[in-house]
């Protein structure tokens, strides 16, 4: 029971998870796993987990799966889990596969029936994006977007003052997330998470401002509510040779008047995971830091600054639904990418179950929040290659 909703109403079993995408080698493949079964609602149980078939193998191996469900593609998945009786083929799929292949793959398990969960960016362009978009429609499936920094509690807490009025309207917006992992052309020495990021043919227009400048983006929307109307991007590649940007610095106007910076950049020395974001209104102030996620600071023109942090009864309901343990004991970046999965499968059970998902189970980023971060990524690289200083946000 969550608030009032009974999301096991009607339909008692584990969802059946299967994964394209996340073998071995792979980084974000493990953490959608243990996000999605953290709280034991989730069961991994099938995968074409390479690109090669032979790899693909060798990891269900890895994850304990029946050698029956590991399949060599995608397609073969398809034909191969539809078939299936229900509750024992797949209820969903996780995509985590390079940004070119994101579209082909999520379109064809929609039309086979299956809900979507896909990391991000969601697809290679705006124009697969408007396309993916109009297949979720049609399906009538959930569709579920991985921008995890969205799922933790204080992020959560954030969003709810600013929509109950508590920092008045809304003036600038500073968003920031600097990382220094590619200092060095590791790619070229076959580092994998480097070596697809930097490839234009994988991962697209965007490297830094695609991988982590959209994060930004989507948390700022998260929070605020507010989109951009325009924008003023400077791209820099600082690594010879790199065909892509490690560095984006972007000047933001937002509808309705608000400003905002967005600064993104792999080649910040020294550098972890630093995404920070401060949102100053007429009335207040809010300050968060993913690499001290516990603490939401809210800062006051005329009085003492507050600290708001998880587990506490003070917390919004939403806050209250997204964290696990007690007051004082640190929730992450796995338990805030599960907070995504939990919803976003809360959702598919209520679906199956003949009942409306409620608000707070629909609490996750959806294709509408991927077409907005591909426009906002094709804006950011139009605006760095243009002489002109703004260039709108096309409507979506």
């Amino acid at each position: 029971m969550v608030s009032g909703v009974d999301v096991k109403s009607g339909f008692n079993r584990k969802l059946k998870m299967g994964m394209v995408g996340g073998g071995r080698g792979a980084f974000i493949g493990a953490v959608h796993r243990m996000a999605a079964t953290l709280d034991n609602g989730v069961e991994f149980t099938a995968g074409a987990l390479s690109s090669t078939p032979e790899k693909s193998k060798l990891s269900g191996q890895d994850y304990y799966l029946d050698p029956g469900r590991v399949y060599a593609n995608y397609r073969e998945m398809i034909d191969k889990e539809k078939s299936l009786p229900e509750g024992v083929k797949i209820d969903f799929v996780s995509v985590v596969t390079p940004n070119n292949t994101h579209f082909e793959i999520a379109r064809a398990f929609l039309e086979a029936g299956f809900n979507v969960i896909c990391d991000k960016p969601m697809t290679f362009n705006l124009k697969e994006a408007l396309e993916l978009r109009d297949a979720v429609k049609k399906s009538g499936r959930v569709f579920a977007l991985t921008h995890n920094y969205t799922g933790f509690p204080m992020v959560k807490q954030a969003r709810s003052m600013v929509k109950n009025g508590k920092l008045g309207k809304i003036n600038k917006v500073v968003v920031e997330y600097p990382q220094g992992w590619l200092l060095a052309p590791i790619e070229r020495d076959g580092q994998k998470q480097a070596a697809w990021r930097t490839d234009p043919k994988q991962a697209g227009a965007s490297c830094c401002i695609g991988d982590i400048g959209t994060h930004c983006e989507n948390l700022a929307n998260y929070i605020t509510g507010l989109e951009i109307d325009e924008l003023c991007a400077d791209f820099t590649t600082f690594i010879k040779g790199r065909p892509l940007e490690d560095d984006g610095n972007i000047l933001l106007h937002f509808k309705g008047g608000a400003r905002g910076i967005l600064y993104a950049s792999q080649i910040s020395t020294g550098e972890e995971n630093g995404l920070y974001i401060r949102i100053y209104g007429e009335k207040a102030a809010l300050k968060w830091r993913e690499e001290d996620p516990n603490y939401l600071y809210v800062f006051y023109p005329d009085k003492p600054f507050e600290v708001y942090k998880p587990g506490n009864g003070y917390a919004c309901a939403e806050a209250q639904k997204n964290t696990r343990l007690p007051a004082g004991h640190p929730e992450g970046f796995i338990e805030a990418f599960a907070n995504i999965y939990r919803n976003a499968t809360d959702t598919m059970r209520a679906k199956m179950a003949g009942r409306k998902p409620a608000e707070i189970e629909l609490d996750f980023p959806d294709v509408n929040d991927g077409v907005r971060g591909m426009a906002f990524i094709e804006t950011a690289v139009k605006s760095a290659k243009s002489s002109e200083k703004w260039v709108k946000m096309p409507t979506v």
